[in-house]
């Protein structure tokens, strides 16, 4: 499980990519294709064209790296396929990466108080 730290956006490129790129290829892709730079230390989510593999490219400060994963029995659950990006909470992002339907789980919204207790 990847933990993320709290402040870190999690972006996911919508669309699907070829799967042959490797880091400076997906980093070169967010700046051009999301607008967004890939060392501010979010992490950036690319899937492939068959919905069952995915890659997270990130910069830890010192260097970019990259994680992938592939399901073996069916495909990981995605946004419909339009161009632009989404984000995910580190919770959905959870879900994502173990194949479940993080799309059902939403976070509640709370007004905040008028006034201190």
């Amino acid at each position: 499980m990847i933990a993320v730290p709290s402040g870190v956006r999690i972006v996911v490129a919508t669309t699907p990519v070829d799967f042959r790129r490797g880091m400076d290829s997906l980093a070169m892709l967010v700046q051009q294709a999301q607008g967004c730079s890939p060392y501010n230390g979010d992490l950036f989510i690319f899937r492939a064209k068959r919905g069952d593999k995915i890659k997270i490219l990130a910069w830890d400060g010192t260097g970019l790296w990259l994680h992938q994963k592939r399901l073996e029995k069916h495909c990981f659950f995605w946004p419909s396929v339009r161009s632009g990006v989404m984000v995910l909470s580190s919770a959905q992002l959870a879900m994502l990466l173990e194949g479940l339907d993080w799309s059902r789980v939403a976070p509640v919204k709370i007004k905040p108080p008028m006034r201190a207790c």
